[in-house]
């Protein structure tokens, strides 16, 4: 199984940090690509560099569009973009394929391939609501990183695991990251 992972400069580097390192763990073979602001956010907030991230994914520059993520003839269970800036979310909601992030995004659509979005920002306009509304219209899940507190979380890494546990329902993907409601 292959998942593409996509890094923006919204905050909130550690989920995509995090997921890239659970995927890795579970046997699942991951393909990345930070934004050049999602690498500065990477390393301002979680302290890490690519470097780091290439022990657990195969990494792609933002700018290579002749990466094998820019194609639908290559084959992935689905793509995360995570956590997702509003700059990257409007690019993807108008499907202007203008770097490698964006245009995996638009061949994951286009191939009827699952594709996960977590928007980390707060408050949102209408502008945001509209393009995440059309990215949902077509077939997109929208789950911004919002985390339950029902289960008793201790930590920020439960916090964490609880939004990497919910993508990785999305992808329809097994996992045992956080109790769920009734067990």
């Amino acid at each position: 199984m292959r998942i593409v992972v996509g890094v923006t400069g919204a905050s909130g580097a550690i989920y995509g940090y995090t997921l890239i390192q659970v995927l890795a763990q579970m046997g699942i073979e991951v393909h990345a690509v930070y934004t050049e602001m999602g690498e500065k956010v990477l390393n301002h907030e979680c302290g890490v560099d690519l470097a780091e991230v290439a022990k657990y994914a195969r990494l792609y520059h933002n700018s290579d569009l002749f990466a094998p993520i820019a194609s639908g003839s290559f084959k992935t269970q689905g793509m995360v973009v995570v956590p997702c800036s509003m700059h990257t979310l409007g690019a993807m909601a108008n499907g202007t394929g203008e770097d490698l992030l964006t245009r995996a995004a638009d061949v994951t659509l286009k191939e009827g391939r699952r594709l996960v979005v977590v928007p980390r920002e707060t408050p949102v306009t209408v502008i945001h609501l509209e393009n995440m509304l059309r990215l949902s219209r077509v077939g997109a899940v929208i789950l911004p990183a919002s985390p339950a507190f029902y289960f008793g979380p201790q930590t920020l890494s439960d916090l964490v695991a609880f939004i990497i546990g919910k993508i990785l329902d999305a992808l329809a993907i097994e996992h045992n990251l956080f109790k769920r409601w009734g067990e």
